[in-house]
């Protein structure tokens, strides 16, 4: 399948909730990762990324405004050796904990499903980037509208230059919200970690995007260099 214009997939957009992108620099000098998240309530918009020592994690902007942390307030990246978690809830520390004990990403997230928040059941989204540049994705969505069963699906990627794989929450904006649907989309991977940030940021929709985390890896090295972008800062 032919890479997508990430830019142009965004834009046309207006929701696609919560996003992953992981792949390499079009040099294959870098592992290339994003993160972003986007609200329509003023719980959801009221959010910002701070950097941790091994990751990020989301924290309220305005702490006399948050309604319901349990959905929103997570840590969305942690760092194992020079691999990477990235994950849209708390599932992160569950990848963590299995793989701390030898245990595959698969097995972590067997024992999670998507999220409670029925009739939208927002899906799971997580990424495993291992530090020779290839990755993991994977989706936890419901079977039905329902929400009686859990469909677990992963898909694994070796890492080429100059191309990436975005999966997202949502199809499209709606109500309920729609699921997102079919393999994560192949984009391609532009420029430095700025350009690639700026080329995120600039097409998210502006009434419904809150921050955005993206981080290039020396795959040589190990050394990362990290931008976030916080819309309430």
């Amino acid at each position: 399948m032919k890479p997508v214009d990430i830019k142009q997939d965004l834009a046309g957009n207006s929701y696609p909730g919560r996003g992953i992108v992981i792949g390499q620099s079009a040099d294959g000098k870098n592992a290339v990762i994003a993160y972003f998240i986007m609200g329509r309530s003023v719980n959801s918009r009221n959010r910002v990324f701070v950097e941790e020592p091994d990751g990020i994690r989301t924290e309220a902007a305005d702490p006399a405004k948050m309604e319901d942390p349990s959905l929103i307030i997570y840590h969305p990246v942690r760092q194992m050796g020079r691999g990477l978690i990235i994950t849209n809830g708390d599932q992160t520390d569950t990848i963590r904990d299995f793989l701390e004990k030898g245990l595959p990403f698969e097995q972590a997230l067997r024992t999670r499903e998507f999220e409670p928040d029925g009739p939208n059941w927002t899906p799971r989204i997580s990424g495993l980037l291992s530090p020779d540049g290839s990755y993991k994705l994977s989706i936890l969505k419901a079977a039905d509208e329902a929400g009686t069963g859990c469909l677990r699906q992963t898909f694994e990627y070796p890492g080429q230059p100059g191309l990436g794989h975005f999966i997202h929450t949502y199809k499209q904006d709606g109500d309920p919200i729609p699921s997102y649907e079919g393999e994560p989309t192949p984009v391609s991977i532009e420029g430095d970690i700025d350009a690639f940030t700026a080329s995120l940021w600039e097409n998210l929709n502006e009434d419904n995007k809150v921050s955005l985390f993206t981080r290039f890896i020396n795959l040589e090295t190990g050394k990362a260099e990290t931008r976030i972008v916080n819309k309430n800062q």
